[in-house]
């Protein structure tokens, strides 16, 4: 193996006065609609909102003092850089982070905010890696892989001490997969504390490399190199060292899809007040999903990380308002003439409808010079109050249907 109990245990000493023992709480709300004990562990409360702190800070604290002179670089479009950046600048030490070109500019900002210098090479993240280990050799700087590292996996692994320690009773982990760094070094940790725990791990369906290695005689839907609102684990191909763990320890590794993964979102924010990332939101959205892998079990869920675009959440939490019919449109044949607008939006209000959008469509479509397509954006109560519209519209002699698309 890799990497040892006793090295997992070294590197908690190590980062214990720098890195927070985040919460770790019974949510009763969530257990109950869930049919098991769902125990979330907010890894999304650290400094730089992700476990992520945990690997990067055992790594640098254990290099030499001429690696840490002449400085360290990483590969990243997210949290493994804000980690490395933060945590090398209280240190001291000279960070550079390769980013892929189209990494969002908030991700950038972050990273430069903790003095790092950031270079933007590569459409992709496999070729911003390898401009990465270019600059690394050609100035002599540390690479500090994200989850291919025996340094990286203890520090990780860290995570499971606290989970065990807080509650000896849990029967589950389940933890979210990208390279392997994480559920390898719990699962090291873990299953030396406790060998019957059971490790599940979570891939997003875009991205299903530890799934298709795990599973060597099953086929997981490959749409790999898509985009996911879960980019936190879009990684094609887990790591070496990872993935050798995961082999022997982990007992499963399951699928989920966005759509999921945008309700599990939704479910954090509403009932118990956090927000959290797609690749974070993967581990409730696996037990919503895979239900009988979980029942009568006390399960830890660990929320990895809070770094979503304010744009992202945005759209996942009005999207999920269309879904429940919370948000509809209609399209309304009018007559265009003085007075039927007004006539058509105080007979919505009235039925307690809220109006979001109108768009009084005229010189695009194919009626004739005295009608108009009217499309009405509508907030209602829930899905039987906006049919209850429909049917009042239609009553009224409009041509009224409900827009799907």
């Amino acid at each position: 193996m890799s990497i040892s109990f006793a090295d997992i245990q070294a590197a908690a000493e190590r980062i214990d006065s720098y890195v927070i023992n985040t919460r770790f709480e019974k949510s009763r709300i969530l257990s109950s609609i869930l049919g098991t004990e769902i125990y979330l562990k907010f890894e999304n409360l650290q400094f730089t909102s992700s476990f992520k702190e945990r690997g990067a800070l055992n790594k640098l604290l254990q290099l030499s003092d001429a690696q840490k002179s002449s400085g360290i670089i990483a590969v990243s479009a997210g949290n493994h850089a804000k980690a490395v950046a933060y945590h090398a600048q209280r240190l001291g030490i000279p960070a550079t982070i390769v980013m892929p070109k189209h990494t969002p500019n908030v991700k950038v900002q972050d990273t430069k905010n903790f003095a790092a210098r950031v270079i933007l090479e590569g459409a992709t993240l496999a070729e911003a890696a390898v401009s990465a280990q270019s600059i690394s050799e050609e100035e002599k700087l540390v690479f500090v892989h994200p989850y291919d590292d025996e340094q990286i996996m203890a520090g990780q692994g860290t995570l499971a001490l606290e989970l065990l320690e807080a509650n000896p009773e849990l029967d589950a982990i389940v933890v979210p997969v990208g390279g392997g760094g994480l559920i390898s070094g719990i699962a090291v940790a873990a299953k030396t504390i406790k060998p019957s725990i059971k490790l599940v791990g979570v891939e997003v369906a875009a991205f299903p490399g530890a799934y298709n290695a795990f599973h060597a005689d099953e086929q997981a839907i490959d749409e790999t190199g898509v985009s996911t609102i879960a980019e936190g684990i879009a990684v094609k191909t887990p790591g070496r060292l990872n993935m050798e763990v995961i082999s022997n320890l982990v007992d499963d590794i399951v699928i989920v899809d966005e759509e999921a993964i945008e309700e599990a979102i939704n479910l954090l924010i509403m009932i118990e007040k956090t927000v959290v990332e797609g690749a974070g939101a993967a581990t409730l959205a696996a037990i919503q999903a895979h239900p009988q892998l979980f029942q009568g079990m006390k399960t830890a869920v660990i929320l990895s990380g809070a770094n979503i675009d304010s744009r992202i959440l945005a759209s996942v939490l009005m999207r999920r308002l269309v879904r429940k019919g919370r948000i509809v449109r209609y399209l309304v044949k009018i007559s265009d003439s003085p007075g039927t607008l007004s006539d058509v939006s105080a007979m919505i209000g009235e039925l307690g409808g809220n109006i979001l959008e109108v768009t009084h469509q005229r010189m695009f479509a194919s009626l004739p010079v005295r009608e108009a397509d009217l499309y009405i954006t509508v907030e209602t109560r829930d899905a039987e109050q906006a049919e209850e519209i429909l049917q009042q519209l239609q009553v009224k002699g409009y041509l009224a249907e409900l827009v799907q698309e």
